[in-house]
């Protein structure tokens, strides 16, 4: 599959853009999603969806959206109402990912949904059925791969510039502050279905198979949760997986809710390059080095770049027809192996997979 392009191109006419609609606006949407709609060029927001009538407001002031375009996710059906919206952004807590997007689906609109997809394979199923059952688009949004600096690091693994590489690190932590409302529904397995790995392991799972072209056959697996800190009464704090590829790759990877950290390390025989940060969503850094010399690679684009990327890939789709790099069946890859890690780290024992991900004989 060919790596997706930035643009730089000046934005199109608003009637060439694709309208869409934001569903929750907490503190991601807020600060990272609308931003990029504002900068894009393909796509622009002109509806919003969210619990609360006096948030709606005050965003929609901020960025130009009509009032008459306000909904309550009790009023999402009303978007079938609403030629402007082509697409629809979910930006809500796990376990509402899959009844949202088949709201947004019946609606008639297609759908771009954060990750991870959902809380587990069925529910992955059903919004890949519902997108299928409309005849619409469906996209998971894993904004690294439109990281200027992921871009570049996966253009000099597949160019040969750091030699062999068989093994892979990725570790990605962050502190969990149950004072934040963005981390007291993290803190409930039934609302975010997991703990560090479903929050910010799906990065390194995700990018480890995209930097490899390939997904793992087998995995081993351990997690932790301090008995005595209540904020993991329900999800773990720290896990930690090895990954076995076909090709004879391995990786090991780790999440956490301590430290503040996102790093990966491809380990070539001729330079080893490191992203750290790795998947921020800003000041994203790549350095090469090996024994004798380190260089940092700069691009021509900042990290910035990967919120408006995923989202233009995504218009561009709608409008033209073209493929999408990040699509639903990929997001349900991405879950059940997260199901089959948790296995693993419960049984204390290697498992293997099936290509989709499966666990084998199971």
């Amino acid at each position: 599959r060919p790596e997706p392009k930035l643009e730089a191109e000046p934005p199109l006419p608003l009637d060439r853009q694709v309208g869409w609609a934001v569903v929750g606006l907490g503190d991601y949407a807020q600060g990272y999603v609308l931003p990029a709609l504002a900068r894009a060029r393909r796509s622009r927001a002109v509806a919003l969806v969210s619990g609360s009538a006096e948030k709606a407001k005050g965003v929609a002031a901020r960025y130009g959206v009509k009032e008459s375009a306000l909904y309550g996710y009790d009023t999402m059906g009303r978007l079938a109402e609403n030629d402007a919206v082509g697409v629809v952004y979910i930006v809500t807590a796990n376990s509402t990912h899959a009844e949202l997007t088949v709201k947004a689906f019946e609606a008639g609109k297609h759908v771009f949904c954060e990750k991870p997809m959902a809380n587990s394979p069925a529910e992955c199923q059903r919004m890949i059925d519902a997108a299928k059952a409309a005849g619409r688009k469906l996209m998971i949004a894993y904004r690294a791969h439109w990281e200027p600096h992921n871009l570049r690091a996966k253009e000099m693994l597949d160019a040969g510039e750091l030699g062999q590489v068989w093994f892979a690190t990725s570790d990605h932590h962050r502190p969990l502050d149950p004072a934040l409302p963005r981390d007291q529904w993290r803190m409930k397995r039934s609302v975010a279905g997991g703990g560090s790995l479903v929050d910010i392991g799906i990065y390194s799972l995700n990018g480890l198979q995209w930097f490899f072209g390939e997904s793992p056959n087998a995995v081993a697996a351990s997690m932790q949760a301090p008995p005595d800190d209540p904020r993991f009464a329900e999800v773990e704090n720290v896990f930690t997986a090895e990954l076995a590829f076909p090709s004879g790759r391995r990786a090991t990877i780790s999440s956490g809710y301590m430290a503040n950290k996102k790093r990966i390390d491809l380990w070539g025989d001729r330079l080893v390059a490191t992203l750290d940060p790795a998947t921020a969503y800003q000041g994203n850094r790549l350095v090469v080095s090996n024994a004798k010399r380190a260089e940092e690679i700069l691009t021509k684009e900042t990290s910035a770049a990967q919120f408006t990327g995923e989202i233009d890939h995504f218009s561009q789709a709608v409008t033209e027809g073209t493929e999408i790099s990040t699509p639903g069946e990929m997001g349900l890859r991405d879950v059940r192996l997260i199901e089959a890690l948790y296995r693993a780290a419960r049984e204390r024992r290697w498992l293997d997979l099936n290509p989709d991900m499966t666990v084998r004989g199971a």
